[in-house]
């Protein structure tokens, strides 16, 4: 379960942000995550409060948006999302496909009191 791992490090960066501002709670974080990652989403709020009780984010509301895998084309430029794991271009039929999106992590915001 990487989750616990991801939420952890979710935690810190928000009660580091959070303390450099001067912040007494956290309310909310926002994150981002690609589907290539392999996060359950439920999973890693579940962690997320867990590690959370007791600190200024205990309560806090953790927000997962899940962004799909896209792949483009380098043979035909095609750009659309991968289904089911399968880099083969729908338009040209060629396996050389260059992930645009879909492995991001990232904290989109902390929202504070």
């Amino acid at each position: 379960m990487h989750e616990l791992a991801i939420a952890q490090g979710i935690l810190e960066l928000a009660l580091n942000t959070a303390t450099s501002h001067g912040a007494g709670k956290i309310t909310g974080i926002r994150v981002l995550t690609g589907e290539l990652t392999g996060i359950v989403p439920e999973s890693l709020e579940f962690g997320f409060a867990a590690l959370a009780e007791g600190t200024m984010a205990a309560g806090a509301c953790l927000s997962v948006r899940i962004v799909p895998l896209t792949g483009r084309c380098r043979d035909c430029g095609d750009e659309r999302r991968v289904d089911k794991y399968r880099f083969i271009c729908a338009a040209c039929g060629s396996y050389a496909i260059e992930i645009v999106s879909g492995r991001e992590l990232k904290v989109e915001s902390v929202e504070v009191e």
